[in-house]
């Protein structure tokens, strides 16, 4: 399984298209890393940009990125809304995926030394790379900005991690961090106020505001036994928020870091300021993604507003993502392609699905084909998803139905699990055939030696064994899917009650059709024992869809 890992630089560039992109390109020079996306803003005068790879390259990559921006952008004639330190201002590490935050955090540590070494650049390490408990925070390893950096980096509690202990007018310093995977969400108000809108920003921000006696502006500040001021907190865990105005947009933002999206979702956040808004006499009107988000997230949001409409959530994962751009406003300012946004979207390769992406005509034409795959075991999986579809499509219409708004949610548990079976299911599609190719590499494997032979007979069986697997897990998830269709066979819809019969012919089918392929490739498997154990297990499946087939039938024909 591969490391993957998450490099987010932002340079203090975002107003020259041939500056920003130059210094952006500079990662698709490293094989292995690819570049997701390149945001620039011009009133803030920054681009966010974000690539992933494995490790070791991710950190060649930044490496090169921030030669790039200290050889091109000036800090001396930098100026911007956001607050900055240096060209390249930050650069976090993010685990993505089959890594652990300890592993990010060292390689974190690798990229500063050797920009400090090889780059001669100064920085800071911050967030889980940081080397002390005071400098985790980024406000507070950047306080003072670049126009302060000067004084403060001679000081002896603000020596560098990395690099000379001097100040470099060119570049400033980089923060490089190791944290996880952070939203930037900005949300657009009704007005030009900045003071307006971080009344917004301080009620929804965990830090809050100051306390003040009396008036919360003009009163006076609340302070501890120690003479420091006290601070109410604000409604949201793991948020960091202010506000600006935005002149190319003509409106005043509440610009969010969503430092954990599993404490405070996007929707969460987004509906905490539509509150606060309203209680000041203000409005949302949208909101603004920068850089790219989780699919979890956008689903989630989806989710919630179908509920909150009384809905059933169990509908496509296109139809919910759809649903919490316009419900979140994504979309206020410029269009939101999910495709450039949606961080697994972008990460996926046209070629990674196949089949499943293929027109039905196309997808037809090929298993006619002269080729051995897709086969039966692709097949069966097709069948299984286009029959718990049936199912699914069955709760969906039944959610519907007038005078049964009570009866929503019952419709909605099915439809969900309808949607999360087909969505596996479909990925066997092609896992099957992806099978059947690695089983016939291992076949092709060389075999003039006794070293050889054995590479390739232990490849054999290991393949063979996988072979047999992804249709067994087809047996398996179409089995499932029948529960679907019994239960809206029974409280379904009448007038969709065929359907269901029809989805619940289609799972046994798969059922049947999947264990032909179990059993055909069980046979050559060397281990017997593992073999006659998937057989029997096939042989309860099987038995188990027609007992169920029989029942769902027996109710769809009672009600015809």
């Amino acid at each position: 399984m591969k490391q993957l890992i998450e490099c987010v630089p932002n340079i203090s560039e975002g107003r020259n298209p041939d500056i920003y992109n130059t210094i952006a390109n500079t990662v698709e020079q490293i094989e292995g890393v690819k570049l997701l996306d390149v945001d620039p803003g011009a009133a803030t005068n920054r681009t966010v940009i974000t690539f992933v790879g494995e490790p070791q390259p991710v950190i060649e990559a930044a490496l090169l990125l921030i030669k790039k921006a200290s050889e091109l952008i000036d800090m001396s004639n930098h100026t911007g809304e956001h607050p900055r330190f240096g060209a390249t201002d930050v650069c976090p590490l993010v685990p993505i995926a089959h890594i652990e935050m300890k592993e990010v955090v060292a390689y974190a540590h690798q990229l500063g030394e050797r920009i400090g070494k090889e780059l001669e650049l100064s920085g800071y390490f911050y967030e889980e790379a940081a080397t002390s408990d005071d400098r985790k925070n980024l406000a507070t390893v950047r306080a003072g900005e670049y126009e302060g950096l000067s004084k403060k980096i001679k000081q002896a509690d603000w020596k560098p991690d990395f690099g000379p202990a001097k100040f470099n007018k060119q570049f400033g310093c980089v923060a490089v961090g190791a944290r996880d995977f952070l939203v930037a969400y900005n949300v657009n108000l009704n007005t030009t106020s900045t003071r307006r809108a971080n009344s917004v920003a301080f009620d929804v921000r965990e830090k809050g505001r100051i306390k003040r006696e009396g008036d919360p502006v003009t009163g006076a500040i609340v302070k501890d036994k120690e003479g420091n001021a006290e601070w109410m907190p604000g409604k949201l865990k793991a948020v960091k928020g202010i506000a600006w105005f935005i002149e190319e947009y003509g409106i005043a933002q509440v610009s969010m870091n969503l430092t954990n999206i599993s404490i405070t979702a996007v929707h969460e956040a987004f509906e905490a300021c539509r509150e606060s808004a309203n209680q000041r006499g203000l409005r949302v009107t949208g909101s603004e993604l920068v850089g790219l988000i989780p699919k979890k997230s956008l689903i989630e949001a989806g989710q919630f507003y179908l509920k909150k409409q009384n809905r059933s959530t169990g509908v496509a994962e296109s139809e919910l993502i759809k649903i919490a751009i316009k419900s979140l406003g994504l979309d206020d300012l410029a269009p939101f392609d999910p495709n450039k946004k949606i961080i697994e979207y972008v990460m996926e390769s046209p070629e990674a699905r196949p089949l499943v992406k293929m027109p039905l005509w196309s997808f037809a034409d090929t298993t006619a084909s002269e080729s051995p795959a897709p086969g039966g075991g692709s097949i069966a999986a097709y069948v299984a998803a286009l029959g718990v579809a049936l199912g699914t499509m069955v709760a969906n219409l039944s959610s519907h139905k007038r005078g049964w708004d009570d009866k929503v949610e019952f419709y909605s548990n099915w439809a969900d699990k309808g949607q999360a079976l087909k969505h596996e299911l479909l990925h066997l599609v092609d896992k099957d055939t992806q099978a059947f190719n690695e089983l016939m590499m291992a076949f092709r494997l060389k075999k003039n030696s006794e070293e050889t032979i054995k590479i390739r007979q232990e490849a054999i069986e290991v393949a063979t064994k996988n072979a047999t697997e992804v249709p067994f897990k087809v047996m398996q998830k179409a089995l499932e899917s029948m529960d679907i269709m019994k239960a809206m066979a029974e409280e379904g819809l009448q007038s969709s009650v065929s359907d269901a019969g029809v989805g619940a012919l289609c799972a046994r089918s798969a059922v049947k059709g999947a264990f032909l392929n179990v059993k055909i490739n069980a046979k050559d498997i060397a281990d017997r024992k593992w073999a006659e154990k998937k057989i029997k297990a096939g042989l309860q499946i099987e038995l188990k869809a027609q007992e169920l087939e029989n029942t769902i039938l027996e109710i769809v024909d009672g009600k015809l």
